[in-house]
């Protein structure tokens, strides 16, 4: 790591250093590769012929029916295919718990229609996944953001019966993703989003935790990276967002903190621009790039995890499950290859354990870490009973 920071230093020390630092800003770059090259934390990579590791994945799909402005017909007919082809294409895949693949469907509360959730929903009800809530928006304001947050919440609840009540509060919750990752208004010239301050909003009405990160090559990203971690409001500051403490084990999650659970953000060097320069891996899946055991390996070794429990490993990936060309990928023989393969790695190297897992078990396990809890398969059977 430490030659790429001389190699960026020494660029930027040339002429051509500052237009290609230019360039670099334009997409948002210049917020996290000094992350990249000196983080704040090292997590050992995985070596599964030493110790067990614990695989949590979790696909957040920023569910939008009306991808490019179909009629409600088209729209409607992408949703029906989820509910018709991912039980048949996908439920004969098991992870080492025994449970089907799980998808979360983060739902944009601008596109909503009852006749999209409600065959949404069935699908849910089989255990297929979840619905949380993604939110687009722009040049608003705390008061409609907040009404627009809790009347959807209570919609999906009382209406659709999905989302889940918190097990202590009994309170309506919800993860969330901010549409456009314009989350805390944090794009540069302040488009699509208008509310600074949107951390308390979300603790107001009911987030239980954010899944918006990584963005890059977007300026939104922020300076915190593969990280699971718990963000503050900063009164009179935009993108609070930007840091926060680390979720550790024996630490107890603050009260007025949101917690922020981050996908992989890392350089691939096996796909290059020019046969030189390294592409960004996001955690994105798309129709051109299909999740494999390479990208896995990635995703692990970005190491997103509770601190003190190395050998839990989150991987919260993300996608456009309606956009077209990702529809055929997510709902055919690639993501069948992939979960394939999966269970093949597990086959040939026991201590490569993988768990498929909703955003709401997901945010569980990383409290269970939290207090100490070793066992992931106890863990995540506690978890998947609050419902």
């Amino acid at each position: 790591m430490y030659w790429i920071a001389i190699a960026i230093l020494l660029l930027l020390s040339a002429g051509s250093g500052i237009v290609l630092w230019g360039r670099l800003r334009e997409r948002g770059m210049d917020r996290w590769i000094p992350s990249y090259v000196l983080p704040a934390e090292r997590v050992p990579k995985v070596d599964l012929d030493q110790a067990p590791v614990d695989v949590f994945i979790a696909i957040c799909d920023h569910y939008e029916p009306e991808w490019g402005n179909p009629s409600v017909d088209t729209a409607l007919a992408r949703v029906q295919r989820w509910h018709d082809d991912y039980p048949r294409l996908l439920g004969e895949f098991h992870d080492v718990d025994g449970r089907p693949p799980r998808h979360t469907f983060f739902f944009p509360q601008d596109q909503y229609r009852p006749e999209y959730l409600d065959v949404l929903a069935r699908l849910c009800e089989q255990g297929y996944g979840e619905v949380d809530i993604h939110l687009h928006h722009h040049d608003d304001t705390p008061e409609g953001l907040e009404e627009k947050l809790d009347s959807f919440r209570q919609v999906l609840y009382h209406r659709h019966g999905v989302l889940r009540r918190d097990p202590v509060t009994n309170e309506i919750v919800y993860g969330f993703i901010h549409g456009n990752w314009c989350l805390c208004n944090s794009r540069r010239d302040g488009q699509w989003c208008g509310v600074d301050h949107e951390l308390p909003i979300l603790l107001k009405t009911g987030c239980y935790a954010d899944f918006t990160m990584p963005s890059a090559p977007s300026d939104t990203q922020t300076t915190t990276i593969n990280s699971i971690y718990y963000a503050q409001d900063k009164p009179g500051q935009r993108k609070s967002h930007d840091t926060g403490m680390r979720a550790e084990v024996g630490r107890a999650a603050p009260d007025d903190h949101l917690l922020m659970i981050q996908g992989p953000l890392t350089f691939d060097w096996s796909r290059k621009k020019f046969g030189v320069i390294p592409r960004i891996e996001n955690g994105d899946l798309l129709a051109n790039h299909p999740p494999t055991i390479q990208r896995l390996k990635l995703w692990l070794n970005a190491g997103v995890t509770v601190k003190g429990r190395p050998n839990w490993r989150f991987v919260k990936l993300h996608t456009h499950g309606c956009k077209a060309g990702n529809i055929d990928m997510l709902l055919g023989p690639k993501i069948q290859q992939f979960h394939q393969n999966l269970a093949a790695l597990h086959k040939r190297q026991p201590n490569f354990r993988y768990h498929y897992v909703s955003a709401w078990e997901m945010a569980g396990l990383v409290h269970q870490a939290e207090q100490g809890t070793t066992d992931a398969g106890i863990a995540l059977t506690e978890q998947s009973a609050w419902h």
